[in-house]
């Protein structure tokens, strides 16, 4: 339990309040990516160990969103759709934040080292080492290529997973990395549309604030058809099947629609969507699904 006076009063915080630290909703996503790694090793590990790595990559996970709660407290506290975090609202100070970040931080990267390797160990390590400093403390409130360098702290999990099951680093987690960064464009910079008031009041310079939305839209289609021939790689050089090679050409033909799309939406003389950036919302809740889908098919290659 942890009293808090960030908003004036007295407030108690709750275990939801501890987890929602952790970000859950982009924890999944990382958990099933590391997954996908350890799933597609051609070494495989028994399963209470692969357990274990997942769990650590969770951990850690958590613990970089945590950290990251803790350092933009004073953003999520001007911003509509992060106010009510645990921080911000005053359930949970930021001392006990950090600390409790940086106990998990601790924690996932020793299991890992025990249960796995050195190599998984310290690629976690780097993982949250990139994403707590190089994205959050130095690039998010300082160019608007922010998501373009700082995807890379999002896309290391399935290179994790799979060294942790073989204790090196091989070329299909390699592109798997690369499918995730190139899919964190156009996927973040569809959600800033939506939210680019929120980053404005906050002084984020997100491309949209900085740049404008019809310069954001072309950097999503951009974004989008790059990643066309970087998910379908793993097909084209043999290191997955047909199923993964027909599930990453419809999918990525069926996001470049979405982002075909966002950059037509209707606009106005300056940019902004006349249509409360339906499109953006539509292809920013595909993406998701694209990764999933894209990822799993792979998976699915593995075991047939």
């Amino acid at each position: 339990m942890s009293d808090s006076t960030l908003s004036g009063g007295l407030s108690v915080s709750t275990a939801a309040d501890w987890f929602a630290l952790l970000k859950p909703r982009v924890m999944s996503l990382v958990v099933f990516t590391g997954a996908i790694g350890l799933i597609v090793a051609p070494t495989q590990i028994n399963p209470l160990l692969s357990f274990t790595a997942i769990l650590c990559i969770a951990l850690a996970a958590g613990a970089a969103g945590a950290i990251n709660m803790w350092y933009d407290a004073d953003i999520d506290a001007v911003m509509r759709r992060t106010a009510s975090r645990p921080i911000p609202a005053g359930r949970i100070t930021a001392r006990d934040a950090l600390g409790y970040g940086i106990v998990l931080s601790v924690l996932s990267v020793l299991l890992m080292a025990m249960a796995t390797n050195l190599v998984a160990a310290g690629l976690l390590a780097f993982s949250i080492f990139y994403y707590v400093f190089i994205y959050t403390m130095w690039l998010k409130r300082s160019t608007p290529q922010n998501i373009v360098i700082g995807g890379a702290a999002g896309a290391f999990p399935p290179v994790i997973g799979w060294a942790a099951a073989t204790g090196h680093v091989s070329l299909l987690p390699v592109l798997l990395f690369t499918i995730v960064f190139f899919w964190t464009p156009p996927h973040f910079w569809s959600l800033s549309l939506f939210a680019s008031g929120d980053y404005e009041r906050a002084g984020v310079p997100m491309l949209p604030v900085v740049k404008g939305p019809r310069h954001t839209r072309i950097n999503i289609m951009v974004y989008a058809v790059l990643l066309l021939p970087i998910a379908l790689s793993p097909y084209l050089l043999g290191l997955c099947g047909v199923v993964y090679g027909a599930c990453a050409l419809v999918l990525s033909l069926v996001f470049c629609f979405y982002c075909w799309r966002v950059l037509n939406d209707q606009q106005d003389a300056q940019g902004h969507s006349l249509t409360s950036n339906a499109p953006a919302r539509a292809a920013f809740k595909f993406s998701i699904l694209y990764l999933f889908i894209l990822f799993g098919a792979c998976a699915v290659d593995r075991f047939i």
